[in-house]
């Protein structure tokens, strides 16, 4: 394939410096025939440079025949798609940026707005359940979320609800995977959710 492709480098700059030659010689031609000087020495020269040319023609018309009979492989069928690679950087998360007085507040409005399904979500038994809640209300897959149920386990514990207790921390747990697994991935909680309960 390099021979093929040096062959039609070649044959390709040949006819450039022949059709170069034939204006030189044309021009030439032009300024003999106002002066009346060598005009049978140019016309020789000019005829001689076109049968070049010819040849040259017929050259590459014979070497585009055998790149189309050369049999096919990656080389000869492809192109590069894309001479650079560009990685693109994930932003940095908005949670990154917060105080804690903020980081307080979005809780507190979060618990306000979903403490009955994050109870619910506490209170679920089997695995399919679960993922199923969540799936369907993804907004719980995230910090607030784990938090709150911590909280409620703590809370659970001090009124000697033993047993309630290691059911919500189970569940606790679950969304602490989640949201390491998201962290680890470096993607949104709600992407992995499916990912967790599969595994």
């Amino acid at each position: 394939m390099e021979e093929m492709e040096k062959e039609q480098a070649i044959t390709k700059q040949k006819l450039q410096d022949c059709a170069r030659k034939v204006k030189d010689v044309e021009k030439s031609l032009e300024q003999a025939q106002k002066s009346g000087l060598e005009l049978e020495e140019l016309k020789k020269s000019l005829e001689n440079v076109e049968k070049e040319r010819k040849k040259l023609l017929e050259e590459q018309k014979e070497l585009e025949k055998k790149s189309k009979l050369s049999p096919w492989n990656v080389d000869t069928i492809s192109n590069p798609g894309f001479s650079k690679t560009v990685v693109n950087t994930a932003p940095r998360r908005k949670d990154d940026d917060l105080t804690d007085e903020e980081r307080e507040k979005q809780m507190k409005e979060f618990v306000a707005k979903y403490e009955k399904e994050m109870k619910e979500f506490g209170m679920l038994r089997k695995y399919d359940d679960s993922r199923r809640y969540l799936q369907e209300h993804l907004h719980l897959a995230c910090e607030h979320t784990a938090n709150y149920l911590v909280i409620w386990c703590i809370n659970l514990e001090m009124l000697e609800k033993s047993s309630l207790m290691e059911h919500v921390a189970h569940q606790c747990i679950c969304i602490q995977y989640i949201l390491e697994l998201s962290k680890q991935l470096d993607v949104d909680p709600r992407a992995c959710i499916g990912g967790f309960f599969t595994r």
